[in-house]
């Protein structure tokens, strides 16, 4: 009987189920501890294969929230910072209206961002304030080049060098029918944009004097 209990302890561990059915001709106690062991044995076999599925979606689940955390301690709290500072004041939130005047070209060049928080372009013989649009026509904006300056031909041409910028009166006389077309487009979507502020004077030009009340007049216009 030792023996037998032995080789029902040895068929349990070794080989699952198959325990019981070699193990029933010993005695009723021995036959139980096969079947329990069995059990034991079927049901960790079915957690590793039936359930084998299931830990493997959770795993997979659990890598995907893992990642996605990791995306959002990276790249959330740059938004959160960019957020924070968005709620900073801006120049142009600071700086009152500007007052409806005319400018000479040296006059527009004062207005370039770096001497002062103010910015202002010039498009068809029209100024403009794009004060607010700072990040793009600042002194480190992508069109920078423009600030202070008359950007027709530059935007006429498409072309961001100085070569599009000259530094005495430009009557853009060169350009053509499409060129010329498209200054106008560009000066519409400037003055949907941003504030009108005056005209940009030829040589010998005289400035005209704007009374307050037209200038609340195209104010009220732009808004």
């Amino acid at each position: 009987m030792a023996a037998g209990d032995g080789d029902v302890k040895l068929g349990t561990l070794g080989s699952g189920s198959e325990s019981s059915s070699d193990g029933s001709s010993e005695s009723p106690s021995g036959a139980g501890a096969a079947a329990e062991g069995g059990g034991w044995a079927a049901a960790a076999l079915a957690l590793l294969t039936g359930g084998g599925e299931m830990l493997l979606n959770v795993a997979l689940v659990a890598l995907v929230l893992l990642g996605a955390y990791r995306l959002w301690v990276r790249w959330g709290r740059r938004g959160l910072g960019a957020g924070a500072g968005a709620g900073e004041e801006s120049p142009a939130a600071s700086l009152p209206r500007m007052k409806k005047r005319d400018f000479s070209l040296e006059q527009l060049r004062q207005y370039d961002g770096s001497r002062t928080p103010r910015i202002l372009l010039a498009v068809n013989g029209k100024v403009f304030d794009v004060t607010k649009g700072s990040k793009f026509y600042g002194p480190a904006g992508p069109y920078g080049i423009f600030a202070g300056r008359d950007a027709s031909r530059g935007l006429a041409t498409f072309c961001l060098d100085k070569d599009a910028l000259k530094d005495e009166y430009d009557d853009l006389s060169d350009l053509n029918a499409v060129q010329m077309e498209s200054v106008r487009e560009w000066e519409m979507q400037f003055k949907e944009k941003y504030d009108y502020v005056g005209r940009l004077l030829k040589p010998g030009e005289e400035p005209s004097e704007y009374t307050d009340e037209e200038d609340t007049k195209d104010h009220n216009k732009q808004d």
